[in-house]
């Protein structure tokens, strides 16, 4: 798993006194930073392999300004060119959002798709999220 600490800032939060929803899918997407650099160790745009085609969020509970949140981020799928990740994002100790991404190995040169390369897969499997019945 991937953890992250963010502290909530003031711009984030709403005429409702809780974080704002559109920012949750930021905060999950500055959770996947680790991630990004398996693929793009530079970080360098023109060297860019990670493309987002799909992902959805489950709001579970409100998050305030004041506590800072720790997204968690773990690898719950990986196929021939792409992956999926499940995250969660908890305040205080309480989930308070939950979530997952699908993700693409992408050359943009070719505009094409690449199978991921064990080596980058030798460093996500560590990650994998182990459910136990």
């Amino acid at each position: 798993m991937f953890k992250k600490v963010i502290d909530p800032r003031v711009s984030e939060t709403d005429g409702a006194g809780h974080i704002n929803n559109t920012t949750i899918p930021v905060w999950f997407e500055s959770g996947r930073d680790q991630i990004f650099r398996v693929f793009t160790p530079s970080l360098s745009f023109q060297e860019w392999k990670c493309v987002i085609v799909k992902m959805n969020v489950e709001y579970v509970g409100q998050i305030y300004y004041g506590s800072p949140v720790t997204v968690m981020t773990w690898i719950s799928r990986i196929g021939n060119s792409s992956f999926e990740v499940y995250e969660e994002i908890h305040q205080d100790q309480k989930l308070c959002a939950k979530g997952n991404a699908t993700y693409v190995n992408f050359n943009f040169v070719t505009q094409k798709s690449e199978p991921i390369p064990d080596e980058i897969r030798n460093e996500l499997k560590p990650h994998l999220l182990v459910i136990k019945d």
